[in-house]
């Protein structure tokens, strides 16, 4: 899925280049600082954001909505006030709508999540505010973890843990972040409710003929973030 956001990329900026190269030719003439051309910083990260399958899409969906009503409001072609006041009921309702559909696409992973975390160890606890924790479960069986960063940082280091079962990892971000290192051997799930954040998946999911296990991320981030790696 990178490589589909580098293509995006490289097609956006032949064309700004082709623009440019023609317009200091004279062969053209295209304004490239038309009415509104800021949105575009808007628009184009959050457009491309959604063909990324790894991170959540809510907030990339909320950020081209605003900056495409933004641009028709620069061009004269919707009314600023009236969409100013529309803008919070707006996004509310999207993001109502997010995590219904979530909840019922995964609906599986719901079931799964919820059965574990009533079967599994609630002593595993981590909130890190206004600072930072580095946990290292190095040759420790790991029977699930929550982890907070409330404006600050939360690192799990996994890669040497002993996992006999599936397992859940709780994770809330609210304006902090939080990284959480996997061994080889595990296959990760992620159910995400994000809001002006995301889940950024960067393990590599290894075959193997054994059964492995499961490590599922149930995860909320508010203007936060999670990286998996």
């Amino acid at each position: 899925m990178n490589q589909t956001k580098n293509i995006l990329w490289g097609i956006v900026l032949i064309i700004i280049g082709l623009i440019w190269g023609l317009n200091a030719l004279d062969i053209t003439n295209i304004n490239v600082f038309f009415d509104g051309w800021w949105t575009l910083f808007i628009i184009i990260p959050c457009f491309i954001g959604l063909f990324n399958q790894k991170e959540s899409k809510t907030g990339n969906i909320i950020g081209l909505i605003i900056g495409i009503v933004l641009l028709l409001c620069c061009m004269n072609i919707l009314d600023f006030d009236i969409v100013w006041k529309l803008t919070i009921p707006v996004i509310l309702v999207v993001l109502g709508l997010s995590f219904i559909l979530k909840d019922n696409l995964n609906n599986k992973i719901n079931k799964e999540i919820k059965k574990i975390n009533q079967e599994g160890n609630k002593e595993n606890e981590y909130c890190a505010t206004f600072s930072s924790q580095n946990i290292d479960f190095d040759k420790e069986e790991f029977n699930g973890a929550n982890l907070t960063a409330v404006f600050g940082g939360v690192k799990c280091d996994l890669r040497k843990s002993i996992i006999k079962e599936n397992q859940v990892i709780n994770c809330s971000a609210i304006f902090g972040g939080i990284s959480i290192y996997l061994p080889e051997n595990v296959k990760v799930k992620i159910k995400s409710n994000s809001i002006f954040g995301g889940v950024s998946n960067n393990k590599k999911n290894i075959d193997t003929d054994k059964k492995e296990k499961i490590i599922y991320i149930n995860a909320m981030c508010m203007f936060g973030g999670i990286d998996i790696k």
